[in-house]
């Protein structure tokens, strides 16, 4: 196993916690790039002046050039650095932050609520995943401004558009996603009265397929946990204000976000090992996450925990602005899956996880019927 593979591994976090004892930043030439998997080598290579959120040579993937998923790509802040990325995070955050909790709580439980009544996904766990990825796509697409008409296709595009920028997309999946990221482009450039497509069409794109896997997959750990801890269950039953506090824990214990990566703009030395120029840094959030230097009792799952640390939005200049907005759907979501009369404890028997590289999105398949 390696850390790639340990993404969709059953329990990858013995092998997390191997990594942080043992090698917390080492080379694996297997791979071909560093591994930094402690919490203080994930924290340097986050904020090292030398990383780079792109390849320098290849600020869009080659595969994406030439296409509008591309166009989207190359506009996007979150894989800009420099002065593009000073110049325009700070309104990407402001936008985040214009959506009151309120506001959110309002759309969240609409949408999860006419989600569980469409999907029925307590009869049909394998509808579960429908349900995750849906979910945060309407909640953000209608905070935008988006029709509730539009909702649906958009859940659509978005989704191909995500998995386009994959690395290893298949022909099929590059084409789709062009097309999805055209209509999507297309979309908001009619919703922003934009003449073409500029940075702010290209970020409103940006929040829809940056929310899709990472909230889909809190939503499905969450149940995963519930299913696991019968006496966090249990204190559920009586304390709905505690599900909050699983999902935080959730987000640090089995984040949907496992890794990110990270790039040498020129030779240096960061956490203490000397990387070359173009050297590439597989950032093992979730492996940092269960460091003891951060957290002590990793393993222990504990919604209550004090001074909880989790790395799975980043830290550093690129630290995701939208952990609160993820939460809050993630939550409503859960909630309503739950008062449909989901259980949990069923769900994690029969239990595999979405092929990715780095976001962990549980599956659940319908029981298995024993003949009579």
């Amino acid at each position: 196993m390696d850390p790639i593979a340990a993404v969709t591994h059953p329990d990858p976090y013995p092998y997390y916690a191997e990594l942080v004892a043992h090698r917390p930043l080492h080379r694996d030439e297997a791979l071909g790039l560093w591994v930094a998997a402690g919490a203080e080598a994930v924290t340097a290579a986050l904020t090292s002046e030398l990383c780079r959120v792109r390849p320098p040579t290849e600020p869009v993937p080659r595969a994406l050039l030439g296409s509008p998923a591309g166009e989207i790509f190359r506009h996007l802040v979150r894989m800009t650095d420099g002065d593009v990325h000073t110049r325009l995070k700070p309104g990407v955050a402001a936008k985040i932050a214009s959506f009151d909790a309120a506001r959110i709580a309002e759309h969240a439980a609409r949408w999860a609520r006419h989600l569980t009544e469409e999907t029925s996904p307590a009869a049909h766990p394998d509808r579960l995943a429908d349900f995750a990825f849906r979910l945060p796509v309407y909640v953000v697409a209608s905070l935008l401004g988006l029709a509730p008409t539009a909702l649906e296709q958009t859940a659509v595009s978005v989704g191909d558009f995500v998995r386009c920028l994959a690395p290893g997309g298949t022909p099929e999946q590059l084409e789709r996603g062009a097309t999805a990221a055209g209509q999507l482009g297309e979309t908001f450039r009619a919703l922003l009265g934009r003449a073409s497509l500029d940075a702010a069409v290209a970020n409103s794109v940006g929040y829809l397929s940056q929310a899709y896997e990472a909230t889909a997959g809190l939503v499905g750990n969450t149940l995963v946990a519930l299913g696991r801890h019968h006496d966090v269950r249990r204190r559920l039953v009586a304390e709905r204000g505690l599900l909050v506090a699983v999902i935080r824990e959730v987000v640090r214990h089995d984040p949907p976000v496992q890794n990110t990566r990270r790039f040498l703009a020129r030779e240096g030395v960061v956490g203490g090992q000397t990387m070359r120029e173009g050297d590439a840094i597989l950032v093992v959030l979730a492996a940092a996450n269960r460091d003891p230097a951060a957290n002590p009792e990793p393993e222990r799952f504990d919604p209550l925990r004090r001074e909880r640390r989790a790395f799975t939005f980043g830290v550093g200049a690129h630290a995701c602005p939208g952990e609160a907005l993820a939460t809050a759907i993630a939550h409503a979501g859960v909630q309503q899956l739950l008062d449909s009369g989901l259980a949990p404890e069923r769900l994690v028997e029969h239990l595999a996880y979405r092929p990715s590289a780095n976001t962990r999105i549980p599956l659940f398949a319908p029981p298995v019927e024993t003949p009579p």
